[in-house]
């Protein structure tokens, strides 16, 4: 995949956001959609086009879970970053890969290149 993947970002704080936002630039892929809020990941999770979803779990208070029941109804990957532990998922959305914050780049690489094996693969680097 010459382009990198394509990515939607849900995250609450905007220097958390940025952060992971340049640390997915760096590993050659692009955000395309971004939200800090329930409300707005949930009208960006059915209408953006994007390959995966980095979703932080707890924003400004509210839980996540309606944004990522959304995404995986439209059959996209994602994946939860958060300094909060499985257990405040519900169940369903537990098996889901969580990258711990603080996130390193590393754990980014190594979590996307699992999502995708074969599209991460063939990135130029």
């Amino acid at each position: 995949m010459a382009d990198g993947l394509s990515v939607f970002l849900v995250e609450d704080e905007a220097l958390i956001r940025m952060m992971i936002a340049d640390m997915v630039v760096e590993l050659g892929h692009r955000v395309v959609a971004e939200a800090d809020n329930v409300r707005d990941a949930s009208a960006f999770a059915m209408t953006a086009q994007y390959d995966f979803a980095i979703l932080d779990i707890n924003l400004k208070g509210l839980y996540v879970d309606p944004v990522a029941d959304l995404i995986e109804r439209r059959g996209k990957p994602f994946l939860f970053a958060t300094g909060y532990g499985p257990e405040l998922l519900p169940s369903l959305l537990r098996r889901r890969p969580i990258l711990r914050k603080p996130i390193s780049i590393d754990q980014l690489k190594g979590m996307i290149e699992s999502l995708f094996p074969k599209a991460t693969a063939e990135a130029p680097r």
